[in-house]
């Protein structure tokens, strides 16, 4: 299902098996950003509560939801952005998801003394937080100049064990390393949300990479894109959700301010897994070349 601030367009997602025990629903929401922070959030927990209203448990936010993209440039007076995990943001969010019992996944520039990171607070359904994700690969190319402000996420890959299912957060550039994924589904996450910050003509790379990260690990992955045209980029949206079959759940959203609506099975997870038991015929002794001499191979490729 998405819904558009003045329109709405359902297409409902039928469980053939009819198991309904284990369903929950997804929301992910994309928005246009400006360079007014307040009036992101304003428009960002407005959003969230019409998604509560059509039944949402877990609420996921694009990458930086709260900021205009300033990584397009390097510029100094941007780390005037950033904000602690007990900032305003997180506060807001925090009376939001107790309030109406819901897990939050808000994605922003956190400041840690004098650190930075790119990052994803997850707050469960009340309203305490389960701690950050912070972004482990960080790019640094035009218009994603986000090593210029960002420093390597430096807590791993946790699972965050929320009211309703374990999660793990890829945010953007991370989706394109599938040890992440891995990972996070061996230490139990059964939804992957990847909140992104993506522009131009790579949405059909976008679908083939994340289709392929959920069938290689069995889980769902959710990936939600900021939208709309800034400066020096048009981000395009089209945010989705994939099934551990590797399938798309509904179509992408569109190019506006939108929330996408899935609804989700997690018995299916051991199903397929049952059917293809990737992790049971992994053999970790054998990837030791990964770590040894095929990196400094891998360096001197680039």
């Amino acid at each position: 299902m998405t819904l558009h601030p003045n329109s709405v367009s359902i297409c409902e997602i039928f469980n053939p098996l009819g198991r309904r025990a284990k369903l929950i629903k997804l929301a992910g929401i994309q928005i246009s950003c400006s360079e007014e922070k307040g009036r992101n959030i304003e428009k960002a927990v407005k959003l969230a509560e019409i998604a509560i209203e059509k039944g949402a448990h877990i609420i996921c936010f694009q990458e930086l939801f709260t900021t205009h993209w300033f990584p397009r440039e390097m510029n100094k007076r941007y780390f005037s952005l950033a904000e602690k995990v007990d900032g305003f943001t997180v506060r807001t969010m925090r009376e939001l998801a107790k309030e109406y019992g819901v897990v939050l996944v808000c994605p922003i520039f956190e400041m840690e003394e004098d650190s930075f990171y790119n990052s994803a607070i997850v707050i469960d359904a009340d309203g305490e937080i389960l701690g950050s994700y912070r972004k482990i690969h960080v790019p640094q190319i035009p218009l994603w100049e986000e090593r210029f402000y960002f420093s390597s996420g430096n807590q791993g890959f946790p699972v965050f064990k929320t009211k309703f299912a374990p999660i793990g957060v890829q945010i953007c550039w991370d989706n394109f390393f599938p040890e992440g994924s891995r990972i996070l589904a061996l230490k139990g996450a059964k939804i992957l949300f990847s909140p992104t910050a993506a522009a131009f003509a790579s949405q059909r790379k976008w679908e083939t990479v994340i289709s392929s990260n959920a069938i290689a690990n069995g889980v769902y992955i959710f990936r939600v894109n900021r939208v709309g045209s800034e400066e020096k980029q048009d981000f395009y949206g089209r945010s989705f959700c994939i099934s551990p079959e590797g399938e798309l759940l509904d179509k992408p959203t569109g190019m506006k301010d939108s929330i996408a609506l899935i609804e989700i099975d997690l018995k299916s997870i051991d199903k397929t897994r049952k059917e293809w038991p990737f992790f049971k015929d992994r053999r970790p002794d054998s990837y030791k070349e990964i770590l040894d001499g095929l990196e400094h191979a891998a360096e001197g490729a680039e």
